[in-house]
């Protein structure tokens, strides 16, 4: 099914219903719905399955539905009948579906609630709802009836997002932990709601000039130092930020702001809890069967079975779910390579292999093909996003031509390359020197997005301040030209947190960012950096016109590997776009440097990483460079620098 649309909400024909049931016969289900579901084609299932508040024969109440195949017997239990599990039946359908339903009176937004189900081996489970919109506070478990209901005032931002999201304009992310970005500065141990976070975020982003926040993941998940990874309530926000409105009220801040929202999503694996997907029926019903492909060891998680088609129909709502309720712009997925091939992380001997013998996925594949295409055919603008770390060819490549179909795709090659090169000492980058030019080898092989994530500020990799070699300068220095060859190299730009402004700390999920450090020179200089960055970014058109081909970058010298210097060029739609960007990775000043440009116009410096104002040494080029007629660096013109140590600087002509 090309488009998924909006299932019609006729009934199923029923009798008329019996009102002397503690649960009434009731249905959301037509025939189609259940066709779709069975087929792996439904794609909004949330408007079906979980906990809905409705009327019924004029009697306000809840309809309850759950699939459970294998069960014999599913009942709805809470506080309301004193988790009895032989008070509320559900009523299985006729169908083959396996879904259980049924139409509790009386039960109110708010109430908490589980499934009691009874396997077909007599064992017994007691579980959330997959579907629910709201889950209690954990360490507690249930899950909440609650709606999604809200009145979004972004229609203006989302009447230009097919615009402002689009690959040909600049993609600046900034990525946040909603739990640690900042605490109740009353109560650091409180987290604040997202409602509560907004009205110093939003400005916050604005001001430093990023056009998008990736949240890492907002949905339900029991285990706080799993950063949100591991996810029992696919559909409910997490009531550590509040309630699913306060997570709504933080995005339309953002898009009032026109700051696009990025979720993280994860629909790799999900923890072994008791009250979570695991053996939802007393079966492996949602992993699969088989623990080869079934059970991550790294994790100690558990792997979706992607070859069943309702679980790809859970998936796939799923993701509709967000950019149609919560008005997300865009789904960053988590972990693509360990669905990807079943020997991602295992030994050869321990994996399992396709009917072809191989390591690839089938089923993770046409998913992942499945949820690209329903995802960009219901919805303008937004985009998805692979964090993807193997070879896998056509990632970001089009469906129809083989291809995954994502809009783009995590450089996580660029990321390690870059950051092995800046921690060596200056003196000996001579000898790496290709190991930073590489990278444009396979630049444009796939839209790529230049990640700095939380990844690389944990678990002893050091905060990004301390990877950098040097005194205390020359750290500062190191990391502002860092940020400078990010924002100019080809491909959108991801930061974390705390990156801005060189966090002296790894990132600490229990506690705020320290934020006061910015009462201290060089690292207010860092934030500086970052900001005028985005902002010459969002400004120069040959930065992110072609972010993802070959037609907007040139290079002009990549060899100088003695003085580690590197001078290339960007390119926008005009002629007048050009900038010519020259980088210095030593403390040695270098005066009177020669570079090839391409027209005979004056030239002017209009951005340089070692201004005073950031922090740096104040070493400029003032004023308009007249180019001469020597031909260098294969251009036509020339003209002669000053490169200030460990900087970048950005040039422009007047033409």
């Amino acid at each position: 099914m090309p488009k998924t649309k909006k299932v019609s909400e006729k009934k199923t024909a029923i009798a008329k219903v019996d009102t002397s049931k503690s649960v009434w016969v009731h249905s959301l289900f037509t025939d189609y719905d259940i066709d779709l579901f069975l087929v792996g084609k439904h794609f909004r299932l949330y408007e079906k399955l979980g906990s809905h508040l409705i009327n019924v024969e004029k009697t306000n109440g809840t309809y309850f539905a759950v699939w459970a195949p294998n069960a014999i017997r599913v009942s709805v239990v809470g506080n309301f009948n004193q988790w009895d599990n032989q008070a509320h039946p559900l009523h299985k359908r006729w169908d083959k579906s396996g879904i259980w339903e049924g139409f509790l009176p009386g039960i109110a937004k708010g109430e908490i609630y589980k499934y009691f189900v009874k396997g077909f081996d007599e064992s017994e489970h007691l579980k959330g709802d997959p579907y629910a919109r709201r889950w209690e506070h954990p360490p507690q478990t249930a899950s909440v009836v609650w709606d999604t209901d809200y009145s979004w005032k972004d229609k203006t931002w989302l009447s230009k997002r097919a615009k402002m999201n689009a690959l040909d304009q600049p993609i600046s992310v900034y990525e946040i932990h909603l739990g640690s970005w900042e605490r109740d500065p009353d109560n650091p141990e409180r987290v604040l709601t997202a409602r509560e976070v907004a009205g110093r975020l939003v400005p916050y982003v604005k001001e430093m000039g990023f056009t998008h926040v990736e949240l890492m993941p907002v949905m339900e998940f029991p285990f706080f130092p799993s950063w949100g990874y591991q996810i029992t309530g696919y559909f409910g926000a997490s009531s550590r930020y509040g309630t699913p409105q306060d997570l709504m009220y933080l995005i339309e801040e953002l898009h009032k702001a026109n700051i696009a929202v990025i979720l993280d999503w994860v629909p790799s694996h999900f923890p072994g809890d008791r009250h979570g997907l695991y053996e939802f029926d007393g079966t492996h019903l949602y992993e699969h069967a088989d623990m080869r492909k079934g059970f991550h060891p790294d994790w100690k998680s558990y792997i979706f079975n992607y070859d069943r088609p309702e679980v790809r129909s859970f998936l796939i709502s799923n993701a509709i779910f967000w950019i149609d309720q919560y008005h997300a712009d865009g789904l960053r997925v988590d972990a693509v390579a360990s669905m990807l091939y079943f020997n991602f992380s295992r030994e050869d001997g321990d994996a399992a292999t396709n009917d072809q013998g191989g390591p690839e996925n089938f089923g993770a594949i046409q998913f992942l093909q499945d949820l690209n295409v329903a995802v960009y055919g219901n919805f303008s603008g937004v985009q998805t996003i692979a964090e993807e770390s193997s070879t896998y060819p056509g990632v970001t490549h089009p469906v129809h031509a083989g291809g995954l179909g994502f809009g783009m795709k995590w450089m996580m090659g660029w990321m390690n390359d870059t950051l092995k090169y800046f921690k060596v000492d200056t003196l000996g980058r001579k000898h790496h020197h290709h190991q930073l030019s590489f990278s444009m080898t396979y630049a444009f092989t796939e839209n790529f997005m230049l990640p700095f994530s939380h990844d690389e500020v944990v678990h002893g990799k050091s905060p990004m301040l301390y990877k950098m070699p040097g005194d205390e300068w020359q750290k500062f220095a190191n990391l502002r030209a860092l940020y400078g060859y990010m924002f100019t190299h080809p491909g959108a730009k991801l930061l974390f947190m705390g990156n801005e402004f060189g966090d002296t700390n790894e990132w600490n999920f229990t506690q705020s960012l320290d934020w006061h450090l910015l009462q201290y020179a060089p690292h207010k200089g860092m934030q500086e950096t970052v900001k005028a960055l985005n902002f010459l970014y969002r400004k120069e058109p040959a930065l992110y016109h072609f972010n993802f081909s070959y037609e907007g970058f040139e290079w002009l010298d990549a060899d100088n590997a003695n003085e580690s210097v590197f001078v290339f060029m960007r390119k926008g739609p005009k002629a007048k776009d050009t900038l010519i960007i020259a980088l210095n990775f030593t403390p040695v000043v270098r005066e009177n440097y020669r570079i090839g440009v391409p027209f005979k116009s004056k030239w002017k410096e209009i951005f340089n990483t070692d201004d005073i104002i950031y922090y740096g040494s104040g070493i400029n080029n003032r004023g308009d460079i007249v180019p001469s007629t020597e031909g260098f660096n294969r251009q036509e013109y020339s003209i002669e620098i000053t490169l200030p140590p460990l900087a970048l600087v950005v040039f422009k002509s007047a033409k």
